[in-house]
């Protein structure tokens, strides 16, 4: 047989809890919560923090400590307990970054093989000579300087 089984139940405070705006949930270190305005039996054997929280508001905590009542008694204070949630700054709007167009540069063709090359049509102009095979249109490099 277990001896916890004799153990007084600690004592109960009923303590209630305000916000503005109301609706907020309050929670507390103990794990009981209700939303306001509300009140809650709370045992008086330890001190408990309560969180008080609301979408679109800062969470806000306060702190219930036992104090004596008549040397036997005890009790949680503050009682009620009454908190005014600030509002939450609004989240930062995504920004959107102008989509910079790339350029296309247009690719020019591949030659094409001089054997399937059409035959130019007749024009006035004078067409420049043909390349030869091999032949760069840049001027060769000069020789190397001579070994002494």
């Amino acid at each position: 047989m277990s001896l916890d089984a004799l153990k007084p139940a600690p004592l109960l405070d009923t303590v209630r809890f305000e916000s503005t705006p109301p609706g907020a949930e309050a929670k507390t270190s103990n794990g009981q919560t209700c939303r306001t305005p509300c009140a809650l039996a709370l045992p008086t054997n330890a001190p408990l923090t309560v969180t008080f929280a609301l979408n679109g508001f800062l969470p806000e905590q306060e702190n219930l400590e036992i104090v004596s009542v008549s040397g036997t008694d005890t009790k949680l204070e503050p009682n009620p307990v009454v908190v005014e949630l600030a509002p939450a700054a609004p989240p930062p709007k995504p920004v959107k970054k102008p989509t910079a167009k790339k350029k296309v540069s247009a690719k020019k063709p591949a030659p094409k093989p001089a054997a399937a090359a059409k035959p130019p049509a007749a024009s006035t102009a004078a067409a420049p000579p043909p390349q030869q095979p091999g032949a760069s249109p840049w001027p060769a490099p000069p020789p190397p300087p001579p070994k002494q």
